[in-house]
């Protein structure tokens, strides 16, 4: 008898503080900005605005890269599958820059763990950092459970196209770049590029 008690107490904790955290992200995802020492996400529009710091302590602002297509990659030093990506996303920066193409990563860890993975991985894009900051950027795309990696794809004018859970692999880095070319010459629009890429 005394263990179904505690059973039962332990579960009604358990949903109250689940409440309460559900009650807390709601909240939050109704505010238009999402603001804290290292990051600043403006969510009151359709487009992904933030700003977070880089591998130096640097705070860079997502308005840098207005006018160019993103592919912005979530990922952590920790996480196999992410950095698998990496060398992929290494290539596809190299490949397309010129097509106006800009890979942005930002690392959901720790800033030292990811400054001594950078030297060792040679990045060719730039490295934002950042924890719960991450994560609220990665949120602001309206996707409810992010994991890792997660990437966001974003159109020159700063909409975002698609979002994506999971490993990038070549035929997707293939598909997308395909969907932002065609966007580029004017023979897609948004949500013509929206419906290109909703398989991926």
């Amino acid at each position: 008898m005394k263990n179904k008690i505690v059973i039962m107490s332990v579960a009604l904790i358990a949903i109250a503080a689940g409440g309460f955290i559900l009650q807390n992200n709601l909240a939050t995802k109704s505010n238009p900005a999402i603001e804290s020492a290292n990051a600043t996400v403006a969510t009151g529009d359709d487009k992904i605005h933030f700003q977070l710091k880089d591998v130096t302590g640097e705070l860079r602002q997502s308005s840098e890269w207005d006018g160019k297509a993103r592919l912005i990659n979530f990922w952590a030093t920790w996480c196999a599958p992410c950095r698998r990506e990496i060398p992929l996303l290494i290539a596809t920066q190299e490949k397309y820059a010129a097509n106006n193409v800009q890979i942005i990563g930002i690392a959901v860890d720790f800033p030292d763990e990811v400054a001594a993975y950078a030297e060792e991985a040679e990045f060719n894009y730039p490295i934002l950092v950042g924890q719960e900051d991450a994560m609220a950027v990665a949120e602001s795309s309206g996707v409810d459970f992010i994991g890792l990696p997660f990437t966001m794809v974003i159109s020159p004018d700063g909409d975002l196209i698609k979002t994506h859970i999971g490993e990038i692999v070549e035929a997707h880095i293939e598909k997308i770049t395909t969907v932002l070319a065609q966007m580029e010459r004017g023979d897609l629009n948004l949500e013509g590029a929206r419906e290109a890429l909703k398989t991926l």
